[in-house]
């Protein structure tokens, strides 16, 4: 990312550095056009579609299996369901209450007439409803609200994260694949030179030594199959945690394309746009915090003030005592004064406490967001160098796979050394899974840029290259 786009992402994230307000937001963040405060909406097809431009179906099936069922998704939508019951909840402080009661008594007096049984019942309905004068409950309103709106951002913030972890396990279980199989090879070559050169030896054509150095070096490859079968199989068991899928069908899934690496259907990024970055549903929530914890401070501050409540009731009663009856309408209206005197400094002590996790809010906040530079920056920094390494590592895989031809036909005419056999061996060996590697790296550093940029951004969407 050139310089000047890092300082237009300060600039817009962190262009509220300056304190505010005690009950307000800071500017930066209110002002800032949330381009996608969501990104794709929270359309699961939108995430879908992203993934589509591999080559490979499979990168989007197991996106959309792990979507529907991963367990820490499933987590953070009932974190979303509680928020907005929360604020549903916060938003009714702003309506009259009204009870219904009702009650039946029966007893017996002492007093005259002696013994007798008196019956008395009622029903009433009480309404009770709280002015706002200073805002109390519309600022404890508005930080429910925030909190729900910054769930949400965050339940998206898992599925991106979530989305770009199976990409990742998948590209790296196929990356180990391809390693896999090259180590398989050249296991079965070894072998085959290591049951050739024991032939040699027991009929006196080669040293004893030769078959102890061929003998050895089949081993180490075959140790080195079983090591790398064992990353696979972490692999496929990581993915059959984050899909919630039965290993057997998850395998018989993966069958298809093993040890193919998927690829993207371009790497072209030139840089990625400031504005791209408010699109992170991380930063999103940080916003939303902000405007919480400011609420709350002014949630506190109006709780040191007087509350002023109306209250009444109607109802009917009725007394039956002696063979007599009482019956009638009774009925009360007024309001109600709660001035606060003396409370120890508790008020006090909740804006200030308030106002803490207000500019805690704003630390976060400036913190995700040079923390999203840096991570775009380092996301595009990987995918130029594996990009710039890939030829590099093309060539020299090329250049040693055709020593290692050399050095096998001088050894199989008995001009080279079985030494110089391994070495070649060995180092071609090196380049072949060096190659794998710088692949991966970029295949992975493209999965990581699409969860740094909040999982809307696509190369050619021509809105975030201007």
């Amino acid at each position: 990312m050139p310089a000047r786009s890092i300082a237009a992402a300060l600039c817009l994230l962190l262009g509220a550095c300056a304190a505010p307000p005690a009950t307000t937001p800071p500017a930066g963040a209110l002002a800032m056009a949330w381009s996608a405060p969501l990104p794709h909406g929270g359309q699961r097809a939108a995430l879908r579609d992203w993934w589509s431009g591999f080559d490979d179906p499979q990168v989007a099936a197991l996106i959309d299996a792990a979507q529907r069922a991963n367990p820490t998704l499933a987590q953070a939508a009932a974190r979303v369901a509680e928020s907005r019951a929360l604020a549903q909840a916060a938003g009714s402080s702003r309506w009259p209450t009204l009870d219904a009661n009702a009650s039946a008594v029966r007893s017996r007096s002492v007093l005259p007439p002696a013994g007798a049984i008196q019956t008395t019942s009622g029903a009433t309905l009480d309404a009770l409803w709280e002015i706002d004068l200073f805002g109390a409950v519309r600022q404890g309103v508005a930080a429910a609200e925030a909190r729900a709106d910054a769930s949400r951002a965050q339940w998206h913030d898992a599925r991106v994260s979530l989305a770009a972890e199976v990409a990742a396990t998948y590209v790296g279980l196929r990356s180990c694949e391809a390693v896999l199989a090259v180590y398989e090879e050249d296991a079965a070559s070894l072998q085959q030179t290591a049951d050739l050169v024991g032939q040699k030896v027991r009929a006196g054509f080669d040293a004893p030594a030769n078959g102890a150095l061929a003998r050895a070096s089949a081993a180490e490859a075959v140790n080195r199959v079983a090591a790398q079968q064992t990353e696979c199989e972490l692999a496929v068991r990581q993915l059959v945690q984050l899909t919630a899928t039965s290993e057997p069908a998850l395998r018989e899934q993966l069958l298809p394309q093993r040890a193919r690496l998927p690829q993207p259907s371009s790497f072209e990024v030139a840089a990625v746009p400031a504005a791209v970055l408010s699109q992170r549903p991380d930063l999103a929530a940080a916003e939303r915090n902000i405007v919480a914890a400011a609420a709350e401070v002014g949630a506190a501050q109006a709780d040191r003030f007087p509350r002023l409540s109306l209250s009444g009731s109607i109802g009917r009663a009725s007394i039956r005592s002696g063979g007599q009856t009482f019956d009638g309408t009774t009925w009360s209206f007024g309001p109600g004064l709660l001035m606060p005197l003396f409370d120890g400094g508790r008020r006090r002590a909740n804006v200030d406490a308030a106002q803490a996790r207000y500019d805690g809010a704003m630390a976060a906040y400036r913190e995700r967001a040079l923390a999203a530079v840096r991570e775009v920056e380092e996301a595009l920094l990987r995918l130029d160098a594996a990009g710039r390494r890939e030829a590099d590592a093309e060539r020299a895989a090329q250049g040693y796979g055709e020593f290692l031809a050399a050095a096998q036909t001088q050894w199989q005419v008995g001009v080279g050394s079985l030494l110089d056999l391994e070495q070649a061996r060995r180092a071609a060996l090196a380049a072949d899974a060096g190659l794998i590697q710088v692949r991966r790296e970029r295949v992975s550093a493209w999965v990581q840029l699409y969860k740094t940029v909040g999982g809307a951004w696509q190369a050619d969407d021509d809105t975030t290259t201007r």
